[in-house]
């Protein structure tokens, strides 16, 4: 029998962020305590926000009610890397980078874990950005699964094709 295997990855889903900015930008126009704070979310190119209102509690409020709004929509918190509010002009500007793949030093931690941890016969190889976990026994995995759940890492972890 051939070996099943599944990835560990960490990605991002760009339309359910799309949306989580959507809905905040509209609960911005609309809540009275937003009222005349110029308080704004938007895209800064492919990998970042940037939230910019005339105070500091006001972005961190607007970060507060998009943090609330990914929630909602099952995007793991770890994918944002907000900044401290930083002034700009009359405006106090949030920037937001969205952390996407598993770098090589946590594909690595991974790996040492998978090896020491878990069960024998087990094999996880690095393919970039993600991880290719291997066996020839379905329970294996299922118990290598449940192991990397476990662990809170400073990233999401997604798992993907399962076969």
């Amino acid at each position: 029998m051939a070996d099943s295997s599944f990835d560990i990855v960490s990605k991002i889903d760009r339309q359910e962020v799309d949306n989580a900015l959507g809905q905040t930008a509209r609960e911005i126009s609309t809540r009275f305590d937003f009222k005349g704070t110029g308080a704004a979310i938007e895209w800064q190119g492919e990998q970042a926000i940037e939230i910019s209102a005339s105070a500091d509690d006001r972005a961190t409020a607007v970060l507060d009610v998009f943090k609330q709004k990914l929630i909602k929509r099952d995007v793991s918190l770890k994918v944002l890397d907000a900044s401290e509010p930083r002034p700009s002009g009359q405006q106090s500007k949030i920037g937001i980078t969205l952390k996407e793949g598993i770098s090589s030093e946590d594909a690595k931690k991974i790996t040492k874990l998978i090896r020491d941890d878990g069960p024998k016969g087990v094999k996880a190889q690095i393919q970039g950005d993600e991880l290719r976990v291997s066996s020839k026994k379905r329970d294996d995995l299922q118990e290598v699964q449940r192991l990397v759940r476990e662990q809170d890492y400073d990233f999401a972890v997604q798992f993907t094709n399962y076969r």
